[in-house]
């Protein structure tokens, strides 16, 4: 199938109308909270939440004379009520109903995103699962390394984006506060009690102490924590451009029917979705030093994080959204190409199972140093003759590393023939894939 991405619940989320929903949700519940401190009329309070509604056009409107868009809001609310308008942000500050606001967005935004990265768990796991033994080569600095399989490759993926979740479950405690206590925060207008009913009432925590915002170190966190989370879902999709490269070649994404490539090149087929999700994690870690810098406001609190954070909150949650769904696409639909994971795996004349023969020689009471060199010493000889274009195997279909080491009489005086042999058995390099499964997947 041809991944495609829909998702207007979280574009949703940061309309100007759900801005000003969100201002009118808080409004509403200090209204409510004034009323249950017997602070107002009940009757009153009984109308502004029946009845306070606002237009996006008439705050746009207003804000044109005011050059304040909570004034305008608070305006255009007054014109839906009577004389109970009057109780309408009673004793609050602009702040205690945008910071409160905001926090209900994030809140709701963030359960979006932790929903998502749930799919994407569920599929790297079905995957892993399904590949658990598909032996492939594992790689350092790019080089072949030893036998692993591409079902361990998901694991740790599968384990990274799990420490993701925690971090977005408690992120999510560190950012759903929001405050009712007054201009400075010193809650000389308004009681304790107001702000807690009404946070109760919002599902929210309030801030323990506030000045006259909640503290940006908060926001800080919740940037870092999506920054992080979206490295990662890089780091997966720069492996699967990795793979997908004609000279590897083991998966690619899924190419539809149809699809096309290039516009002067019929034959490709490009990882066009995984070089999306690279350049739009660069986006999100970009987000993370704003969020830093508006920690340090001055003194009680300025407005210059306010700009930042109209660009930074909508852009980072709908793009991690969008990556997370992207990315749950590649690996659901991954094609994955065992047969050429294997002739990959064999493409060193046997390299791969150096360390093998290097362990079990000091069993046999040789040094570590000399195990070394008699290792070692074969295997660049491969490597000659792989520089020289020759086959990685005899005519027998045995490995080059394998002749090397049976020809070589100093380590014959250690190993016999069929040690040597076992040496280059891929079972050894599988054992404990299943107890590594049962680790990661409880």
């Amino acid at each position: 199938m041809v991944e495609r991405y829909s998702r207007p619940e979280m574009a949703e989320k940061w309309t100007q109308h759900a801005r000003y929903a969100a201002w009118l949700e808080v409004e509403k519940a200090a209204v409510k909270a004034w009323a249950k401190l017997g602070k107002i009329p009940q009757e009153d309070a009984d109308k502004i939440v029946k009845n306070a509604a606002f237009s996006v056009e008439r705050i746009e409107e207003i804000e044109a004379v005011t050059k304040h868009d909570l004034i305008a809001f608070n305006t255009s609310v007054a014109e839906s009520l009577g004389e109970e308008s009057r109780w309408f942000h009673y004793g609050m500050t602009s702040s205690d109903a945008v910071d409160t606001g905001v926090a209900l967005q994030m809140r709701d935004s963030l359960e979006i995103i932790i929903a998502d990265v749930k799919m994407l768990m569920d599929s790297i796991k079905s995957r892993a699962k399904e590949h658990k033994m598909t032996l492939m080569v594992g790689r350092s600095h790019g080089i072949h390394g030893e036998p692993i399989t591409f079902g361990l490759t998901l694991a740790v993926w599968y384990d990274e984006v799990a420490r993701h979740l925690k971090n977005l479950e408690q992120t999510m405690d560190i950012i759903a506060v929001g405050q009712i206590s007054g201009a400075m925060g010193n809650f000389a207008h308004a009681p304790l009690e107001l702000e807690e009913y009404a946070m109760e009432e919002l599902g929210l925590k309030p801030e323990p102490c506030s000045n006259q915002v909640v503290q940006r170190d908060r926001y800080a966190r919740l940037a870092t924590t999506l920054a992080l989370l979206a490295s990662s879902v890089e780091k997966f999709a720069i492996q699967v451009r990795h793979l997908q490269r004609t000279e590897v070649y083991e998966a690619e994404e899924y190419f539809a029917k149809g699809q096309k490539g290039s516009s002067a090149m019929p034959h490709k087929r490009n990882p066009i979705l995984t070089e999306n999700i690279t350049g739009l994690a660069r986006i999100i870690r970009g987000y993370a030093a704003p969020a830093m810098e508006n920690v340090a406001l001055w003194h009680e609190r300025d407005i210059s994080h306010s700009s930042t954070e109209r660009f930074w909150l909508p852009d980072a949650f709908i793009t991690m959204d969008f990556m997370l769904h992207r990315m749950n696409g590649v690996i659901a639909n991954l094609t994955v190409l065992p047969e050429n994971m294997m002739k990959n795996l064999n493409l060193t004349g046997g390299l791969v199972f150096s360390q093998r023969v290097l362990l079990e020689l000091p069993l046999q009471g040789v040094s570590r140093e000399d195990a070394y060199k008699i290792v070692q010493r074969n295997a660049m000889k491969v490597w000659e003759e792989i520089q020289a274009g020759r086959p990685t195997t005899n005519e027998d279909g045995e490995s080059l590393y394998l002749n090397h080491l049976l020809a070589d009489e100093e380590l014959r005086d250690a190993l016999s023939e069929d040690q040597i042999r076992e040496c280059f058995n891929y079972d050894y390099y599988t054992k404990n894939v299943d107890n590594i499964f049962k680790r990661i997947f409880k």
